[in-house]
């Protein structure tokens, strides 16, 4: 190792060793490392031996995609023992005791197992009552409505420029800080919100929800599947990618 490094990492003495001032640096990676090794070989033993399976996602995803398609699961798979972690964090496969993640983004994690999950689109959607109420059956009639925001009006915007529509109409309406949070008031009748595909789509087909127009534009990130390299072919992790 210490060829390696090109530094004397030990004083050998009479009564054994000691870390010389490179070793005492380079002891709290060499830790982390054996750590990182030690979590990792726990997690590959755990997806092939164990029946526990331990997805994270975020708090909309699993509100609006993953708990409605739970019974499904469940029952196609009753020896997996499925546990849901919510958070926003990407986690750390090694130490965080997860074996699989659904991340939202570009795909790009290079050190991961990554398949596509679903494309997305963005387009407005409301309660079926809201939208007879308000003949919403064009895009303009879209302005003269509450629209409901998720984190900001830029998504808006992009979609009311997409089609022609002067993008400062959309600057008006409550900001929600969660896309489900968005969803849930169109569901109530509140207004009109600008839904995810994946997020929008266990609501329209229960009819809690409707497509005033059909217009929809691409989203530019997706959902996406991602695991440890080492854990990709586990059989509780193929049965849930799958």
């Amino acid at each position: 190792m210490e060829k390696f490094v090109g530094a004397p990492l030990f004083e050998r003495q009479a009564r054994g060793l000691s870390l010389t001032d490179a070793g005492a640096e380079y002891l709290p990676f060499v830790r982390e490392a054996l750590e990182r090794l030690r979590a990792g070989s726990e997690a590959l033993s755990r997806s092939r031996r164990d029946n526990v399976l331990t997805v994270t996602m975020s708090p909309n995803f699993a509100n609006k995609w993953l708990v409605p398609r739970l019974g499904d699961f469940a029952e196609s798979h009753p020896d997996i023992d499925l546990r849901i972690s919510a958070a926003r964090r990407h986690v750390d496969f090694a130490v965080d005791g997860i074996d699989l993640g659904i991340r939202h983004g570009t795909g790009d994690w290079p050190h991961l197992h990554v398949t596509r999950l679903c494309p997305e689109l963005f387009y407005p959607v409301c309660s079926p009552a809201y939208a007879a109420e308000f003949a919403l059956d064009n895009v303009k009639a879209l302005t003269q409505v509450r629209l409901l925001h998720d984190q900001d009006q830029a998504r808006w915007r992009e979609w009311l420029a997409a089609f022609e529509v002067d993008p400062t109409l959309s600057e008006q309406g409550p900001i929600f800080s969660d896309t489900s949070l968005a969803i849930d008031a169109a569901v109530a009748g509140q207004g009109v919100a600008l839904a995810r595909s994946a997020l929008a789509a266990l609501d329209l087909k229960a009819g809690r929800l409707v497509r005033p127009v059909d217009n929809a534009i691409p989203a530019p990130i997706a959902y996406w599947i991602v695991c440890p390299r080492a854990t990709a072919d586990a059989p509780n992790i193929q049965a849930l990618r799958h």
